[in-house]
């Protein structure tokens, strides 16, 4: 008894150590949100702030107040695209799985195998293709042309699909032969059992569109349709501001930060019986 209880501590032990260790990223974004400029710009640099103070914050709301456009717009746009983005590429990765998972048709394989393979693709390689897109369909400077390009999730398609392969297809079929149509079964019966993957994906899908520059800079000209994370990339351009401003960078840093953060903690249940059931180690 003895002998268990030492090894299950040492396990403990070891365990938390690697939990600090990973946590050690996180305190650093907090520390230098509150450090000073003087700190900020210390040789060696410190981990942990000496002399905390709220000037960064300062700096970062002075420097919102005298953008070309108001904080709270950047903030609002932030918030439509993230909303919208993330509900519409939940609906379609989830569609898109069940009728990969569930469903019979020409092409099936082949179609999954372009989804799976997508997966290779980076983001800067389908760039130039997305930039024609957005302006062929003429949604320039439009929340849709923020929206569009964020709800296309190959990976989302691929975990939930890991999930519903799990689901016994006699289940649908029982309640297909009660009446129900294929969006009933796909409703009542398996999206409430792959909640864990709908949660891994939302929080992927979160961390993207919610720190996305890329359609601001690209396919809105327009500043008052840009986000609030091209409006924090912007904050230390040129040289007199890369010094001037780092403090206010620091503070935006924790911002941005913050979302993704309680996003994460919220689903990170779920993230976690994804990676347990879709066979991902």
């Amino acid at each position: 008894m003895l002998k268990k209880y030492i090894k299950t501590s040492i396990i403990v032990l070891i365990l938390t150590a690697i939990a600090a260790i990973f946590m050690l990223p996180v305190v650093y974004i907090v520390s230098t949100a509150f450090k000073p400029l003087s700190e900020l710009f210390l040789y060696p640099p410190r981990f942990f702030v000496q002399n905390p103070t709220l000037q960064n914050f300062n700096d970062f709301m002075q420097a919102a107040d005298i953008s070309i456009v108001p904080f709270s717009r950047y903030l609002f746009n932030s918030f439509i695209v993230t909303v919208f983005g993330v509900a519409i590429a939940l609906f379609l990765s989830s569609t898109c799985a069940y009728a990969f998972s569930k469903m019979e048709f020409p092409g099936k394989k082949w179609l999954f195998d372009m989804v799976v393979i997508s997966l290779m693709f980076a983001p800067e390689a389908v760039v130039i293709t997305r930039f024609l897109i957005i302006s062929q369909l003429g949604i320039v400077n439009t929340y849709f042309g923020h929206i569009l390009p964020q709800v296309a999730v190959p990976v989302g398609v691929f975990l939930m699909k890991q999930f519903m392969d799990q689901i016994p297809i006699s289940l649908c079929e029982s309640a297909k032969l009660e009446g129900a149509t294929d969006f009933d079964v796909f409703w009542r019966i398996i999206l409430p059992n792959v909640m864990p993957a709908v949660g891994t994906v939302m929080i992927i899908v979160f961390q993207g569109v919610w720190g996305d520059t890329t359609t601001s800079a690209l396919f809105m000209t327009d500043e008052s349709m840009r986000t609030l994370p091209y409006f924090v990339s912007t904050l230390t351009a040129g040289l007199n501001a890369t010094i001037a401003r780092q403090g206010a960078a620091a503070a935006a840093g924790l911002i941005m930060f913050l979302p993704n953060f309680l996003i994460f903690a919220v689903m990170q249940k779920s993230m976690i019986q994804t990676m347990v059931n879709s066979g991902i180690k």
